[in-house]
């Protein structure tokens, strides 16, 4: 069986994740089998894997760290929230249910089971598995059926290193509190602490570490500085959905995208590649006012709840803006649940959201959506049937949409990989000026999505642009990070831990 190492917090956004990405590169470049394991994530952010099920964005770009294709089991329960207690739950990358959160708690000892064999799946095909828990490890309320973090680490035999976050402050706190609200089991399964995203000179914090380490009779195994310059996936949209991004400046000399904020956004990792394209400027936008002349184009991301979210679309004033957006001849693109809003009208005549049967959308496509209980989860690869660019992705979503004309253009051609039947999806109207289809990571392709920004330059009479280079420059983004945390952390002390025959006793 395999050797582990669990990452855990002092609580959500710590960097665990992408602490365990950074692991899963080092210990792979250092000739180990590794894989990555979350038992259960709370993400909307989610991505269909090779076997065709949906898991966690952070643990596909864990197993990518660790050179290997990601599978259910690496993430085998997956909470999509879809209202501020429910949340649709996906086991081993299949729909489960919906349940609120009370429900779902007294679920929880049932769901072990389901954890535990996945954990045994990989770990008898890998030499290590990278293990992250969620959110705070010591949360005293929920510790009794915790599925996650130390209960897991003990049944898995696997060292713990505690991640805080110095750059939001009180990190004393998170440290020393964190160890002195741990059992006697759960101090002696901690190998010590890793600081993460320290700001300035770290020797002004070596007092800080002795502080720490007289405290809790631990080590401080690394203190890890903030850095912008390395893109990784995010694993959730905490920073786009808290308004914690800042606006950027837009103006004449660059091209500017605005994307629409909804409530329920969700797989928002859709437009990171057009953040790292030069020139470009993308905002996200909450209220309508913010939405200026100056935006060349509008985008309408994913969204976990569709009804709702066309609902926030209509009271918000939005509806009015977007249609005088596109009357004015502003390019706009809808991506799954964007693209539904875009048309005429969504219908959930079983529920499966809302409890309204029926809400009208904004009514730019010719579509209607109906929302259906089983959910469509396939990679999928094809041809944009307006710039004729190839086009790579796959679709996660309920809905069933269809064109109310009979005469009309599909967006994209596309078809399940090693099939050879194609189909048609999305609709464009206006030579593609107001568009929307169900392929997550459309603009994933440098060919589609050079074509896509270039388009817009010629309308402003800006210079076009070749596009960045395709997600295949991510691995090397992976070998920056392992080096980022290698230079700052103890990993041969790490790596002796884990590999000590006191964790497998």
């Amino acid at each position: 069986m395999a050797r582990a190492l669990m990452v855990l917090g002092t609580g959500s956004d710590v960097g665990k994740s992408i602490a365990a990405a950074a692991f899963c590169r080092i210990f792979k470049r250092r000739g180990f089998k590794v894989a990555p394991f979350k038992a259960q994530n709370m993400s909307n952010n989610s991505y269909v894997t090779v076997d065709g099920g949906e898991i966690g964005r952070a643990q596909v770009v864990q197993a990518e760290a660790a050179g290997i294709l990601p599978t259910v089991h690496m993430n085998p329960i997956l909470l999509k929230p879809s209202s501020g207690t429910g949340a649709q739950v996906v086991l081993q990358g299949r729909v489960f249910g919906q349940m609120e959160a009370l429900d779902y708690h007294g679920y929880k000892p049932r769901l072990k089971e389901v954890v535990q064999s996945s954990y045994r799946r990989l770990a008898e095909e890998y030499d290590l598995i990278i293990m992250e828990g969620a959110g705070s490890c010591c949360e005293m309320n929920l510790k009794e059926n915790d599925l996650v973090n130390f209960p897991m680490a003990i049944w898995a035999k696997a060292p713990c290193i505690l991640v805080a976050d110095i750059d939001r402050g009180g990190v004393f706190a998170q440290l020393i509190g964190s160890y002195h609200l741990m059992t006697l089991k759960e101090q002696s399964m901690t190998m010590g602490f890793l600081i993460n995203k320290f700001r300035g000179d770290p020797r002004l914090f070596e007092s800080g570490v002795d502080i720490i380490e007289k405290e809790t009779r631990l080590p401080v195994l690394g203190v890890v500085p903030f850095f912008q310059d390395i893109h990784i996936d995010s694993e959730d949209s905490v920073a786009v959905q808290a308004d914690q991004r800042n606006m950027r400046p837009v103006g004449p000399n660059t091209l500017n995208i605005g994307i629409l904020r909804f409530p329920a956004i969700s797989n928002f990792t859709d437009l990171e590649p057009l953040d790292r394209e030069p020139g470009v400027v993308v905002n996200y936008l909450s209220r309508p006012k913010e939405m200026s002349a100056d935006y060349d184009a509008l985008i309408l991301p994913g969204t976990k709840n569709a009804m709702e979210d066309a609902l926030w679309v209509q009271k918000s004033g939005w509806k009015k803006a977007v249609r005088g957006f596109a009357e004015q001849g502003g390019t706009l693109l809808g991506i799954c649940g964007g693209y539904q809003i875009l048309g005429e009208r969504i219908k959930d005549p079983e529920g499966v959201e809302s409890a309204h049967k029926e809400v009208p959308g904004i009514g730019l496509l010719p579509i209607e959506t109906r929302l259906e209980g089983r959910k469509i989860v396939r990679k999928v690869t094809g041809v944009c049937m307006v710039n004729k660019k190839r086009i790579r992705g796959y679709e996660i979503h309920m809905g069933r949409t269809v064109p109310l004309i009979h005469e009309g253009d599909a967006f994209v051609r596309i078809h399940e990989p090693g099939k050879k039947t194609s189909r048609h999806d999305g609709w464009a109207t206006g030579e593609g000026k107001v568009a929307g289809t169900y392929v997550h990571g459309i603009l994933d392709a440098s060919g589609f999505r050079g074509e896509f920004l270039n388009r817009l330059r010629r309308a402003r009479g800006l210079r076009e642009r070749p596009p960045r280079q395709g997600r295949q420059a991510r691995f090397h983004q992976y070998d920056r990070l392992a080096d980022h945390f290698e230079a700052h952390c103890r990993v041969d002390d790490i790596l002796t831990s884990i590999l000590s025959e006191r964790n497998i006793s």
